[in-house]
């Protein structure tokens, strides 16, 4: 019976988890390219349940035979598993700067920080005070070639990450070389943006600001040819792939189920009550 209250408790804190990362993902359901969290409990080991008054012999006239005296399995509660991040893809919303950047595919973008490179799908980008395309925080984006720095409305960016800039802005002789006439008129290219992909994405942990570090179980980020990378959008940003029905469904679903193991204390409680209450009547 005891068994039962501590398997009660245990749905309980793992609903508890539930909820944590259900109104985490509806308190972001706005936030650019926030990738929802999901949680994954498994099963505690089992115990097996015997007789214990029975030696497992059952005797009769013509001798004895196996009386079985495992009952079977008992379960022992869940704990958690993991927190993952679902990294699927997020709808598009189109902006008029052309310093947003948004991803069709699986890739991050490579940032500079204090703390190392780290890795994001949030491209709403802006231009430092230094001419330089930096994240909210004001760390920089990593191209081919370091830090990519450009002028107010003098670049463009290819769905394959190369960054062009009008001819005559570019203050490097050596860059002429590269002097291409397209859409945009007579362009050079000034870098291409640095995205990278990992073996498991999954295990990827998130610092905050749309930040996500690698670690020994996400693998190192592994640099994307230019064939294979994911399509990049210029003046489009990705929303968050959180669908707010469906977190509302499974809020309401881990109440109901929080509330059930509730009840299902209150019920052993009562039951153990009852029984110590009759046992000192008959045995007092």
């Amino acid at each position: 019976m005891v068994k039962g209250i501590y398997t009660a408790a245990s749905g309980m804190r793992a609903q508890q988890w539930r909820l944590d990362s259900v109104a985490n993902n509806l308190s972001n359901v706005n936030t650019d390219s926030y990738k929802r969290e999901q949680a994954a409990f498994k099963a505690n080991p089992q115990m097996l349940i015997r007789r214990q008054s029975d030696d497992g012999v059952y005797r009769h006239p013509f001798g004895s035979a196996d009386a079985m005296p495992i009952i079977g399995m008992l379960g022992t509660g869940v704990e958690l598993n993991e927190l993952y991040v679902d990294f699927s893809q997020g709808s598009f919303k189109e902006t008029e700067s052309g310093y947003d950047l948004a991803l069709e595919g699986k890739g991050f973008f490579v940032v500079s920080t204090p703390y190392g490179e780290r890795f994001t799908r949030n491209g709403g980008f802006y231009r430092g005070k230094e001419g330089f395309m930096e994240t909210k925080e004001g760390f920089p984006v990593l191209g081919q070639n370091g830090p990519i720095r450009v002028q107010e409305n003098n670049f463009k960016i290819d769905k394959q990450g190369n960054v062009w800039i009008n001819a005559e802005y570019a203050d490097n002789p050596d860059a002429m070389i590269s002097m291409v006439h397209n859409e945009w008129g007579e362009v050079v290219l000034l870098d291409t943006l640095r995205i990278v992909e990992f073996e498991y994405e999954r295990y990827l942990k998130k610092q905050g600001g749309s930040l996500y570090r690698d670690n020994e179980f996400s693998g190192p980020p592994i640099e994307l040819d230019i064939e294979v990378r994911p399509k990049v959008h210029q003046g489009f940003i990705e929303a968050a792939n959180v669908d707010a029905v469906v977190e509302m469904v499974q809020m309401i679903e881990v109440n109901r189920s929080y509330e059930a193991n509730q009840k299902v204390i209150q019920t052993h409680d009562q039951m153990l009550g009852t029984l110590i209450g009759q046992y000192a009547k008959y045995n007092g």
